[in-house]
């Protein structure tokens, strides 16, 4: 097979903006079902609350707080889940595996936390500026800083510890000591690329400035954002998985919180034409994404019987009529759902062309020639490659995601209720939203269809490519 012949292609000038093709009917918007059901899940779990802490504003100078402090208060919470699990008196709960698994989500969200610093103005970040003179700590200074030296060598090292983080309590409860020092060393390689350190106990040898984790994270006010006694109106029995289910959504809504403002910034960056950092963005938030995968796996590890009895309790059924019992609704996910899969309004900006109104074929052969040029990292190139392979890395994450969220009900809840599983979301037409998600055509068909043409171009040019080809 010959090289494809390629057609005109409008180019993008400088000056022009964004131009975003016309919507496709094959992605209707997701939207709530019932906003009733909506507003109770956002009330159960104490989301309006919960925002007032997300929101920037505290520290102007610092651009990325909107960005970093819903990551951090998240970890925070991720603390929190770890005492409740270590705390649980229950002999039949899964407390181990929990606590393995905390231990690993909690490593995953600092190494994204350091992601999210790295590469920005992290001087702008409210810093504890430590110094100690002569090994001596300046009058004045808080308790919860320590002075040592590092053998061989006069400089002195400050480790500061947040004082109202649960982490260096669990480093000193004889239950969980051995796993916060796990976190705090994980922490301390994580932030190794930053300009400075969190403060969470970790032995900072860099001897780097320290975030005031306080007033950032404010875990005072987030740990008093806990679920409300629930007990049973004619037993009195107190569930405690109560405390899983709503500390497990609670880190999966600071999450999509970051991954909003992530999404944010990813675009803002494609207008300016910032390919490389956009491509980082976009890694990112497909990291983001198998992390909230994780978060949901937490509840494979709650109890049946308390569990089922406590979805009973809290009535999680979907509106009157409908054709499901599983009605947890989050706006945020929807939203960032949806965000996600409009990126691919941004492959014709990205590579410089306009969307053919005939339907030509544009835009992919533009890809074609990025994918095959030999400057393709080079110049006003540079980034673009990595960008579009990081949104199709993002796309394969969004399927994952809801497809493991469809098989996590059914493992939770049984497989009559997956079966049914519409109440999340409106769908186009009468299709189980959460396969429409994962089975939907592709979010990028250009970039698709550009190198099913690209392989196919390699296969004719290697030596007895067409033979092999056909007898496969």
């Amino acid at each position: 097979m010959a090289t494809p012949k390629l057609s005109p292609v409008s180019p993008v000038r400088p000056g022009d903006k964004p131009c975003a093709p016309a919507p496709s009917s094959s992605s209707p918007v997701l939207k709530v079902q019932d906003a009733s059901a909506a507003e109770a899940y956002d009330q159960h779990f104490r989301l309006p609350e919960l925002s007032q802490l997300w929101k920037p504003g505290c520290f102007p100078d610092w651009a990325g707080e909107g960005l970093v402090k819903p990551a951090l208060q998240a970890l925070e919470i991720t603390f929190r889940f770890i005492s409740i699990a270590l705390s649980d008196p229950r002999g039949y709960a899964s407390c181990r595996e929990l606590a393995r698994r905390l231990e690993s989500l909690a490593a995953r969200e600092a190494e994204l936390v350091a992601a999210l610093c790295e590469g920005g103005d992290d001087r702008s970040a409210p810093l504890a500026e430590l110094s100690a003179a002569g090994g001596v700590l300046p009058r004045g200074s808080s308790s919860s800083s320590e002075v040592w030296k590092l053998p061989g060598s006069a400089a002195a090292v400050v480790c500061h510890v947040s004082e109202a983080s649960l982490l260096p309590r669990l480093a000193a409860w004889d239950k969980s000591e051995t796993l916060a020092a796990r976190i705090m060393y994980a922490v301390e390689a994580q932030m190794q690329g930053c300009a400075f350190t969190l403060g969470l106990g970790e032995p900072n040898l860099a001897g780097k400035p320290v975030l005031e984790y306080d007033r950032v994270v404010r875990p005072h006010e987030l740990h008093a954002l806990k679920p409300k006694p629930a007990p049973e109106p004619r037993s009195g029995y107190r569930n405690r998985e109560n405390e899983a289910l709503f500390t497990i959504h609670q880190i999966l809504e600071s999450w999509l919180c970051a991954a909003s403002q992530l999404l944010t910034r990813l675009n803002s960056r494609i207008e300016a034409r910032d390919w490389e950092a956009a491509a980082s963005d976009c890694w990112i938030l497909e990291r983001v994404w198998k992390l909230l995968a994780d978060i949901e796996d937490l509840h494979l590890l709650m109890d049946p019987d308390d569990f089922l009895r406590l979805k009973s309790q809290l009535a999680i059924r979907a509106a009157q009529g409908a054709d499901t019992s599983f009605c947890l609704r989050s706006r945020a996910l929807l939203h960032v759902a949806n965000t996600t899969r409009d990126l691919k309004k941004r492959v014709p900006w990205v590579l410089g062309v306009e969307v053919d109104p005939n339907g030509g074929p544009r835009v992919q052969e533009a890809a074609m020639r990025l994918y095959h040029s030999r400057r393709r990292g080079e110049g006003d190139e540079a980034g673009k490659v990595e960008l579009l392979q990081g949104f199709q890395a993002v796309e394969a994450a969004v399927r994952r995601f809801f497809f493991g969220y469809r098989q996590l009900v059914a493992a939770v809840m049984g497989t009559a209720e997956a079966s049914g599983n519409r109440a999340l979301f409106v769908p186009a037409e009468g299709v189980d939203p959460l396969a429409q998600m994962f089975l939907e055509p592709p979010y990028f068909p250009s970039l698709d269809a550009a190198k099913t043409f690209l392989a196919d171009y390699w296969v004719q040019r290697m030596p007895g490519g067409s033979a092999s080809s056909r007898r496969n």
